[in-house]
């Protein structure tokens, strides 16, 4: 008989206290954007081998994300449908990949840094 034993809470990832040597490069599938997020993360986090698949996930969401914001900035919102304007499809991509790329940071237990804050908002 094989004996499982059930985890309450997911793995803690440990923050670096300074530079590793051996960390891993990003995959190469990803955009320059993800690519320096994966530095970035990885020189401030430690992560367990499963954890890396979980990243590589997030940042690929994170290059579809990009991918379809930039077809509905060049398109726009809307595009000619069979009874008229429709949603662009990408729209549902974006949302989809938003989705996926906060599941796979919250995932991870990443603590992100709040936004700076607006001097004003005009």
């Amino acid at each position: 008989m094989i004996a499982v034993q059930m985890v309450a809470e997911p793995t803690p990832i440990h923050r670096r206290s300074g530079p590793q040597p051996g960390v891993p490069t990003p995959p190469r599938h990803l955009s320059a954007e993800s690519r320096r997020l994966w530095r970035a993360t990885l020189a401030r986090f430690e992560f367990e081998p499963h954890h890396l698949t979980i990243l590589t996930v997030a940042l690929e969401a994170l290059d579809r994300l990009r991918q379809a914001q930039a077809e509905v900035e060049r398109d726009g919102l809307t595009v000619p449908g069979r009874w008229g304007p429709r949603a662009h499809p990408a729209i549902a991509i974006e949302r989809d990949a938003r989705i996926a790329y906060v599941r796979a940071i919250r995932e991870l237990g990443l603590d992100l840094e709040p936004p700076p804050e607006r001097k004003s908002w005009r």
